[in-house]
């Protein structure tokens, strides 16, 4: 069986002091009207003004190589920007995919032109890049995956089409996954290639799928005779299935699982102190008490990135349950509080709960379905 065993971190004296740092900035920031708090930041809040300001700091490509305009910190020092970003409600989405999973996948598999070419300018907090894994026939099934790229003088011309990709409509690239040979009934994973995107070039379509918010963050995409150069071919031909199971554990893992309703869950805890109402505070404190257990398990895979081991189960895991949390967090504040949700309120905990309530369908479908997380968890149980 698995054995599922995670480290308890502690944070350092260097580490604290570097969060009251993070901390600070964004009271700044916010003071100076940069941005306003909001719910599910990390997906709806695009602001390449912030994204700048974040990378003049050094805070995007944080743990990278300096040469690839990095700040070659530890993978705990990241994981606190992140934390206090979220916790901000900051707006992160145009550089999140880049500096999450696009730009760590080109340290590992990318060679060194593509490393030299597009790291720093992700590190800077001015090179978007977007996900190209789901199909509309494939869903979660990545393996049935029908985008396809033939063999040309000099390059590849793609063909299909992705959908469920945030922020394409802002981001420069993508990281296609297709098929770079003819699909082998034996073997679903092999034929799989991931290629570098540019979202600008001719026969590239991009049409948005709405929030019931009227917001537009997921995408369909398109790729008609797409024209894609040798020297964007991401690793190996045919290796794509291991480098994209690599790219998603970077997805899975990280506290943006946990913390997409935290100003709401802040909101609801201080309306409640107003009102002095113990009975229903202490309803609340469950829900403080369950995001500190996931908060333990999720620094706990932040330092086993660290150092180097596969957390590719453990972050199915915590995705599943982090993403239901979520959810239920604006589904206890709407029976807790008599409030009414809506996205035109100046009260904060109206508008942070009308933006939770909204936004949650996508919490359990984004990174992988609870369906398909909990099958990756069993498959890892029985083969360890």
């Amino acid at each position: 069986m698995y054995n599922f065993d995670l480290p308890v971190v502690e944070f350092t004296e260097e580490q604290n002091n570097f969060r009251q740092e993070v901390r600070a900035f964004l009271q700044k920031e916010k003071d100076k009207g940069t941005y306003e708090t909001r719910c599910d930041s990390w997906l709806n809040g695009f602001n390449p003004e912030f994204s700048r300001k974040l990378g003049e700091k050094g805070w995007i490509g944080i743990t990278w190589p300096k040469k690839y305009g990095g700040a070659e910190r530890s993978a705990i020092d990241r994981y606190i920007v992140i934390e206090e970003l979220l916790a901000a409600g900051a707006p992160v989405a145009g550089h999140w995919i880049a500096d999450r999973q696009s730009g760590p996948l080109l340290l590992r598999f990318g060679t060194e032109e593509q490393k030299n070419f597009y790291l720093p300018k992700i590190a800077k907090g001015e090179c978007y890049f977007a996900i190209g894994m789901s199909e509309p026939n494939s869903g979660s099934d990545l393996a049935s995956v029908s985008t396809r790229a033939e063999k040309t003088d000099g390059g590849w011309i793609l063909n299909g089409s992705k959908t469920w990709t945030s922020g394409a409509h802002h981001a420069h690239y993508m990281i296609v996954l297709c098929r770079t040979r003819p699909k082998d009934p034996n073997n679903r994973h092999a034929g799989l290639s991931q290629l570098i995107v540019d979202l600008s070039a001719p026969g590239v379509s991009i049409r948005p799928i709405k929030y019931l918010t009227g917001a537009a963050h997921f995408n369909e995409v398109f790729f008609e005779n797409v024209f894609v150069p040798d020297e964007n071919l991401v690793g190996q031909e045919g290796n794509g299935w291991k480098q994209n199971m690599a790219e998603l554990a970077y997805e899975r893992s990280g506290p943006e699982r946990i913390l997409s309703t935290f100003p709401l869950l802040e909101e609801l805890i201080q309306e409640l102190k107003k009102e002095k109402d113990l009975p229903r505070l202490t309803e609340s404190m469950k829900l403080v008490a369950e995001l500190n257990s996931l908060r333990q398990m999720s620094v706990g895979v932040a330092q086993y990135l660290e150092e180097g081991k596969d957390v590719a189960i453990t972050a199915a895991l915590i995705k599943d349950m982090g993403t239901k949390f979520e959810k239920y967090v604006a589904e206890l504040t709407r029976l807790l509080v008599n409030r009414k949700p809506s996205l035109d309120s100046k009260n904060r905990i109206e508008k942070y709960l009308a933006q939770s309530i909204l936004h949650a369908p996508g919490f359990t479908l984004r990174g992988g379905t609870t369906e398909i997380l909990r099958g990756i968890v069993a498959k890892g149980m029985v083969a360890q």
